[in-house]
């Protein structure tokens, strides 16, 4: 093969295009696999990059599987018509990336690769008990933290703790008295960050 033709894996400092996140991306879950035991077909799993998501650092997305659970594994030889195990779309949040370093990036594709092995096992996946033990295990957060500002806080009115964030629009922004907090159920107040209102 060519040397041109050989698509190597960018260094993480380097990475400006979608397709080098995914060549990096890829190719660090498939160390991360060896590394840390995960059960895991690295090539069954397609690769895009968002540049929409607000919210999400990383996600991965599967089809439905009706009556699957995790918890309960699923013998693919049966269940689908070719015998193998549907792949799965893990989706990059391009902004995500651009404001965590390598060692937050690579543990929310370690967080993303307990679904991936959650849903080749069972095919479904949550952020139930089981998904904390495993996350907890191969070292990667339960929880990938906000990577831009929402545009509302919701906040407890006795206690003052901010309670919930909310990045548009919603019943709860427009009416947060109709609603009560979970730790003190009092009313919520709701401001915008950006404008102190």
């Amino acid at each position: 093969m060519p040397l041109d033709d050989i698509k190597l894996e960018p260094a993480y400092d380097a990475v400006g295009t979608h397709e080098e996140l995914i060549r990096w991306s890829r190719a660090y879950c498939t160390r991360a696999v060896e590394q840390y035991g995960f059960t895991v077909d690295v090539d069954s799993v397609e690769w895009e990059v968002s540049t929409r998501a607000k919210r999400r650092a990383a996600a991965v997305k599967t089809p439905q599987i009706e009556h699957a659970k995790v918890g309960t594994t699923i013998d693919w030889e049966t269940q689908t018509p070719d015998e193998t195990v549907p792949t799965c779309t893990m989706s990059l949040s391009w902004r995500a990336f651009d404001s965590f370093g390598r060692d937050e990036w690579a543990a929310t594709l370690r967080h993303e690769l307990v679904h991936v092995e959650q849903f080749q096992a069972f095919g479904a996946t949550d952020h139930g008990p089981a998904f904390k033990r495993r996350a907890t295990a191969v070292d990667a957060p339960v929880r990938v933290r906000r990577f831009t500002d929402p545009k509302y806080v919701l906040t407890c009115t006795d206690c003052g703790d901010d309670v919930a964030y909310r990045y548009r629009d919603c019943k709860l922004v427009r009416n947060p008295s109709a609603y009560r907090s979970a730790c003190c159920e009092a009313d919520l107040s709701c401001e915008r960050p950006d404008d102190g209102t």
